[in-house]
């Protein structure tokens, strides 16, 4: 980026430098938020969402919902897929069946990253949709498990780019007080998209190649997508990286209700003062160098810790893992239909998913996973205990031994505290792991800390999906169901001891926190101060 890309706000001279210690200086100049955001302008930082910001949240949320139902209609697939791809298929079949989105999702999330910065955030979000088109064609024309695999894969890649870019183009287009509030409508998204997978791949159950039927529906999702965001603009942030201020107050007249000319330059020149020009002589260079800002930049990585970590909390406290088992207790207790009992997780993930989303702005993330992660805590052992006298133990992959047929009451246990660990992950982790990308104050680095984010979740994934039999054969499931509820004590302490509060902030506040430490105590005084000042502008938190 030239220094004429800089706009008349600020003018910096920067010579270009491989070395360290020059790219930390292009990163230390972020200055205090302006009097005119933090003053007169309040209100207007915490109005409520224009029209604009609602069509682009909905727009960008169609990513989360291809998301969800991409990862929903495979389960039941693979029961329904009979002898279709050439064979029964083995356990080792769906294991990589169902692993192979997630390796594509990895490195998709990692291609996004580097691509959001270089070619915009739009551009990036668009171009998963044709992954997500040519995966499922792949898909509906697979009569070989390979051929399903390939296509699993490059829908996965899609999969990676938009749980990137959706979450982190609604962090730079909401108002502070309800941005928490826009990323998790993501995540509503992809818990519907979820429900509404299972509701299908229920009414196809006894329909001739059914499952083609529910593959074949990913393709009308991209499109819509694809039509609603060719005629919408990008971040302003991004146009601020690419020396367009003139557009970048284009688009923050239209996601704000009537704003004043002195908070549209207040907010633009901030922008700009947090703006680290990254020094390179071309795009990919440039994207290096971003990686090495965010490994040396006090603030950025602590930002990535945090981001990284909750994301991993997500993944390692074992949500999937127990989604991948429910089914099998289920029958053990009396139940007979896999798919019925599918549509009972996803409604109580849907339900909690909605109760997070009125509540993440008002009670902030912080307090929020303080008090979920203790019920996971609860419903683990819960489970554990109760597998230990249902007596369920597994061989060689597939071999299930139960010693209590039938419903019993440590059954109807289990059941109780699936929901309960479901709630809790979907009040809590399941939404505000995707809510790390607000750390990052630097927008330059945003993308890439959003990158590593998302690559850490799909990373976690991917070795649970691979490694979770083997532990069920080799810790039994109460050993099994333990390791994850003492995973979720360890992340618990995780966030009451580094994760601040930011509800309420603004993007560019979290640099003066994370610069020197992880100062949980002071932001979430800042976070109180702010939800004040707003009740004294008689505006509703």
């Amino acid at each position: 980026m030239s220094v004429k890309n800089q706009t008349e706000h600020e003018q910096v001279t920067i010579e270009s430098s491989s070395s360290s210690n020059v790219l930390l200086a292009h990163t230390s100049n972020t200055s205090k938020p302006s009097d005119e955001l933090l003053g007169q302008t309040f209100v207007e930082l915490h109005q409520r969402p224009t029209k604009m910001v609602v069509i682009l949240t909905l727009a960008s949320s169609i990513s989360g919902f291809m998301f969800g139902y991409d990862t929903g209609y495979i389960s039941s697939a693979l029961v329904n897929v009979g002898t279709d791809l050439g064979k029964v298929l083995t356990s080792g079949d769906k294991e990589f069946i169902t692993s192979a989105t997630s390796l594509g999702a990895l490195l998709g999330a990692v291609l996004g990253g580097v691509l959001a910065n270089l070619i915009g955030r739009k551009t990036v979000l668009l171009g998963s949709n044709a992954f997500f088109i040519v995966g499922t064609v792949v898909q509906l024309a697979a009569h070989t498990v390979w051929t399903m695999i390939a296509g699993r894969f490059v829908l996965g890649l899609g999969v990676g780019i938009a749980s990137l870019i959706a979450p982190l183009m609604l962090s730079e287009l909401a108002p502070s007080k309800y941005r928490g509030r826009l990323i998790v409508t993501n995540c509503m998204f992809i818990t519907g998209g979820q429900l509404v997978a299972y509701f299908i791949n229920w009414g196809l159950t006894h329909v001739h190649n059914g499952w083609r039927v529910s593959v074949g529906l990913c393709l009308v999702p991209p499109v819509i997508q694809v039509v609603l965001f060719w005629f919408l603009p990008d971040t302003p942030r991004f146009y601020i990286m690419n020396g367009q201020a003139e557009k970048a107050k284009e688009v923050m007249r239209t996601i704000h209700s009537g704003p004043s000319e002195a908070y549209i330059e207040a907010t633009i020149a901030d922008m700009i003062a947090s703006n680290s020009v990254v020094p390179g002589d071309g795009p990919l260079q440039q994207a290096w160098n971003s990686i090495k800002i965010i490994h040396t930049t006090p603030a950025n990585f602590r930002a990535l810790i945090l981001a990284c970590g909750l994301q991993g909390i997500q993944q390692f406290t074992g949500f999937n893992s127990l989604m991948y088992f429910s089914a099998t207790i289920f029958l053990t207790i009396g139940f007979d239909n896999a798919t019925a009992v599918s549509i009972i997780i996803a409604a109580t993930n849907f339900v909690f998913t909605g109760v997070a989303l009125c509540i993440i702005d008002k009670v902030g993330r912080r307090r929020i996973l303080l008090f979920a992660i203790p019920v996971m805590v609860v419903a683990m052992i819960l489970c554990a205990i109760a597998f230990h006298y249902l007596g369920i133990s597994f061989s060689d992959g597939n071999k299930v031994t139960v010693a209590t047929k039938g419903i019993s009451g440590w059954g109807i246990l289990v059941i109780l505290s699936m929901v309960l660990f479901v709630a809790g992950y979907a009040i809590g982790i399941g939404n505000s792991a995707w809510t790390g990308v607000e750390l990052f104050s630097d927008v330059n680095v945003r993308s890439i800390g959003g990158m590593y984010a998302a690559a850490t979740n799909w990373a976690g994934s991917l070795v649970i999906a691979s490694t979770f039999l083997t532990m069920l054969e080799n810790i039994t499931p109460t050993g099994t169901f333990a390791f994850f509820g003492g995973l979720c004590l360890i992340s618990f302490l995780f966030v009451y001891f580094l994760l601040p509060e930011v509800a309420g902030l603004r993007l560019e506040e979290t640099n003066q926190f994370l610069s020197s430490g992880f100062n949980v105590r002071e932001a979430s005084a800042l976070s109180k101060q702010r939800k004040r000042e707003a009740k004294l502008k008689n505006q509703p938190v």
